[in-house]
């Protein structure tokens, strides 16, 4: 998947966490969290820049989302701290949700072309792909987008009232 193609997936992974916490009177963090997975969407493809990693290796794995969740979670409990320390666990639990979300967000894009990607490494070497889209499928990655954002308005609606359940 390209850039375009893991926003999408990211705003359809993101909707259901977003409405929850519009609905739980959290905007403040919906709206945080929304910015998280759209920041985060291409953060795996790092891989690109960074010399002696391989693209889809390290950066593509279930241990890089806990990584980056975790990473995540200690901002979340140092502002949480800040803040209210009654706030830190609430808030680091949110920064991993987000940060590990994202990633798998981004690899379940990846999981979708025929390379495939191997998210147990270095544990388990086994690759996995679904081999549905090339990655560099505009159609695909814009359909994604599409429909990304039509999750993302549909929760907005949803929570506004403007959409029957």
């Amino acid at each position: 998947m390209y850039r375009t193609g893991h926003l999408g997936i990211a705003m359809l992974v993101y909707a259901p966490l977003g409405t929850l916490l519009l609905t739980s009177g959290r905007a403040e963090l919906a709206l945080l969290g929304g910015a998280g997975m759209y920041w985060l969407a291409s953060f795996p493809d790092c891989d690109h820049r960074l010399p002696l990693v391989s693209h889809r290796g390290a950066t593509h794995t279930v241990g890089f989302a806990l990584l980056v969740g975790g990473a995540l979670g200690l901002v979340g409990w140092t502002l949480g701290s800040r803040i209210d320390p009654l706030a830190a666990p609430s808030l680091a639990l949110f920064g991993v949700a987000i940060g590990g979300l994202s990633v798998l967000a981004h690899l379940l894009g990846d999981v979708l072309t025929p390379m495939g990607i191997t998210p147990f490494w270095p544990v388990w070497n086994r690759t996995f792909s679904l081999s549905l889209t090339r990655a560099d499928n505009t159609a695909a990655n814009y359909a994604f987008l599409v429909l990304g954002v039509a999750a993302t308005a549909g929760s907005l609606l949803l929570v506004a009232g403007r959409l029957p359940v």
